[in-house]
């Protein structure tokens, strides 16, 4: 009887813990969006169950890696600026945010990189669609200055391949980000053996090999790249400075080792000077420079100030910091502040929408904030928090771009 009673005893203990490991290891083994498990949690149905109809789970390793994307680790940033408001705007008033993590262009878009572009549109679209896409090269022009070569040179020539593309209009970098969505998600598709058909001109997400579109970053997003505070954490989310620039100090000259005294960025250091003197030019550059050409900030990207502005997506409005959520912010359009209709309306803004004869504001659903100081620009406008705004079919050969795009499946 004794004997038996050990026995069950073993039995019963052996069971318990049989099962309290059983529990363990499903408390351990939760099913992830990598490891989806073979059953869903939620029906108990097979998932790949082909024979049935059943639910297809596709094989899924992450985001897969985008050509040229830095990955940029969002947080809490303080948006606006620290230089002196010189213009008296008042339109980048310091406000508290957060961003989400989402990954950028490591450089600006180059010459090379456009005329890539026009190849495939020249080849796959019309002529319209082509002759849409070409850069607007007479931005060069001047009637008191001899630019020309630049009208002819500065896109095509091979020298200038990696040289930021200029004369380009916001409306021609959006459709540009869209047309490179395709051309890499293509390319991704092909490279994991699948032939996916397209839905709406794109490869199902569904999938999980191909990437998130790449766009225009928002206003926020830029600012937040170009401060990188990530590069002054201390201990405990305390940082210890603020920046002016991209990078520390109140300086726009390398005070460390080999390169001290060189420029970190390519500016206008003051009235006709855009380069220097001859034998020591203080940033080697009289118009745009090599996209690499300058040390990159913390987070790896090249050019935040200098070279050439940027667009990014919002549309400006004087109080967009203001009125904007404190998450992942943006301004699509003139809610709370609008700029079209009448004055009955609500439009306070005196534009040529609502006075084409005498109007005073450049302010409408139109125009689009770029950022960065550019290679024509003093050291102000290399402030990341300095803003300024242009209508969103205007180009210049003062601003070019970079494409951002969003770090999918990620809660921070």
């Amino acid at each position: 009887m004794i004997r038996l009673t050990k026995v069950l005893f073993f039995a019963v203990g052996a069971s318990a813990l049989l099962s309290a490991c059983s529990l363990f290891n499903r408390g351990k083994g939760k099913p992830t969006a990598q490891n989806p498990g073979q059953i869903s949690t939620a029906t108990g149905l097979a998932f790949n169950n082909e024979d049935e109809g059943g639910f297809a789970v596709k094989p899924f390793k992450g985001q897969p890696d985008a050509p040229n994307m830095i990955f940029i680790e969002g947080g809490r940033a303080v948006m606006g600026s620290y230089e002196e408001d010189v213009m008296s705007s008042r339109d980048n008033i310091e406000r508290t945010v957060s961003v989400a993590s989402f990954y950028m262009d490591e450089t600006e878009i180059a010459n090379i990189h456009w005329l890539e572009y026009l190849h495939y549109l020249a080849r796959d679209s019309s002529q319209e669609v082509y002759r849409a896409a070409l850069p607007d090269t007479t931005v060069w022009v001047g009637k008191l200055a001899f630019n020309d070569p630049y009208v002819e040179h500065y896109l095509r020539y091979p020298g200038f391949r990696y040289f930021p593309v200029v004369g380009v209009s916001w409306t021609q970098a959006t459709a540009y980000a869209k047309w490179r969505t395709r051309a890499v998600n293509i390319e991704l598709a092909k490279k994991a053996g699948t032939e996916y058909a397209e839905t709406d001109g794109r490869i199902p997400l569904e999938s999980g090999i191909v990437v998130p579109a790449y766009r225009l970053p928002t206003e926020a997003e830029w600012e937040y790249a170009a401060q990188a505070m990530v590069g002054t954490q201390w201990l405990e989310e305390m940082q210890t400075h603020q920046r002016i620039y991209p990078w520390d100090g109140h300086a726009v000259r390398n005070p460390y080792g080999k390169q001290m005294g060189f420029m970190l960025a390519n500016f206008k250091r003051g009235r006709g000077d855009y380069a220097g003197i001859a034998g020591r030019l203080n940033d080697g550059a009289l118009i745009t420079s090599y996209i690499y050409e300058f040390p990159p900030n913390d987070y790896g990207l090249y050019n935040m100030a200098g070279n050439v502005s940027e667009w990014v997506q919002d549309v400006y409005r004087p109080m967009s910091f203001q009125d904007f959520d404190d998450l992942n912010p943006i301004r699509r359009d003139g809610f709370l502040d609008k700029a079209s209709g009448t004055e009955r309306d609500g439009n306070l803004y005196n534009n040529k929408e609502r006075n084409p004869d005498s109007y005073t504001s450049l302010i409408t659903d139109r125009a689009r904030v770029y950022k960065g100081g550019s290679w024509k620009d003093v050291a102000y406008w290399m402030s990341p928090g300095t803003r300024r705004y242009l209508d969103q079919d205007s180009a210049t050969a003062t601003i070019g771009f970079r494409c951002a795009m969003i770090r999918a499946g990620s809660n921070y």
